[in-house]
């Protein structure tokens, strides 16, 4: 059953931003106001094998200077994980994934100054992180895998992303279906986000994510991004993760010769298509690899729709 929550946010006067939701986030020492100005959540991925970039951060030292480069980019939030949940792979130990993150976390939560989210389905890896100097917990699984990670979360006073998944990251792509996939996404996402306030997190605290990619074929992600706007009646600011995801690619291929595998341009510049369109549905954070990019594409982007 669908459930309304009421939410500490205010709408907008339509002269002022063509009708956007504005919501603001209060957490520690820091603030996010996201809506009429997209918001970047830049990725981190300090693991060996993720889809888009692992291996090219999983030491210390490499992922480190990929964070400073983030926030020096124009990150608002700096989204760290140690584990793959890529198509079909396999989870990790807390204490492997613990390694990994937690020395990157302590030293880049000296060094920038914006919020760093921890990416994990652990609650014993979220407390460590939060620990460590994380501020956000990115749980893909909206605390169904680990339920003790929404007591993490609300001892903790952070803002939680909670995400709608089908399956689990080794089986979500094996014939996903769906009777009716937005009313199944709106009423999974209410489900949580009410589990989550009834652990004690401040419904203020709560984003969702629809999950682009995880349990959802190609034309489920395309469709998920075209109907976003019904996810807004929740009434909790819209997290999504288009960036060098698959749908992109397999887009861009369909009908044609080439292996868009070997042309990251073209991905990158489908990711920045998919960007636009998410912000233009009602998304209020995006989540990306190429911080730079989008940054530039955003502030064109708000400029224009806020003129």
């Amino acid at each position: 059953m669908m459930m309304h929550l009421t939410m500490m946010h205010r709408k907008t006067n339509l002269t002022e931003n063509k009708d956007m939701t504005d919501f603001h986030l209060d957490f520690g020492r820091f603030h996010l106001a996201l809506g009429s100005r997209a918001c970047i959540m830049g990725v981190l991925n300090v693991t060996p094998d993720s889809f888009s970039d692992g291996g090219r951060f999983d030491t210390y030292d490499k992922a480190v200077a990929q964070g400073i480069r983030l926030a020096e980019q124009g990150a608002h939030i700096l989204d760290i994980g140690g584990e793959s949940t890529r198509p079909f792979s396999l989870p990790v130990s807390a204490q492997e994934e613990m390694d990994r993150v937690i020395p990157v976390i302590q030293t880049l939560s000296a060094k920038i100054n914006i919020p760093i989210s921890i990416d994990t389905l652990k609650s014993s890896v979220a407390q460590a992180a939060l620990e460590a100097g994380a501020a956000i917990i990115n749980d893909i699984s909206a605390f169904e895998q680990d339920p003790a990670m929404a007591d993490v979360a609300a001892r903790h006073r952070v803002p939680v992303v909670l995400m709608h998944m089908k399956g689990t990251p080794e089986t979500m792509q094996v014939k996903p279906d769906y009777k009716d996939l937005m009313q199944e996404i709106t009423d999974y996402l209410a489900a949580r986000a009410a589990f989550a306030v009834s652990k004690g997190i401040l419904q203020e605290h709560i984003i969702l994510d629809p999950g682009i990619g995880f349990g959802k074929t190609v034309h489920h992600n395309l469709v998920l991004i075209n109907r976003l706007e019904k996810l807004q009646a929740l009434g909790f600011p819209i997290l999504m993760g288009p960036s060098r995801k698959s749908f992109i690619q397999n887009t861009l291929e369909k009908n044609s010769a080439k292996n868009i595998k070997k042309d990251p341009e073209k991905i990158e510049t489908g990711t920045l298509a998919a960007v636009g369109a998410c912000l233009s549905k009602g998304a209020h954070i995006v989540r990306v690899h190429d911080v730079a990019r989008a940054v530039a594409f955003t502030r064109i982007f708000d400029a224009i729709r806020n003129a």
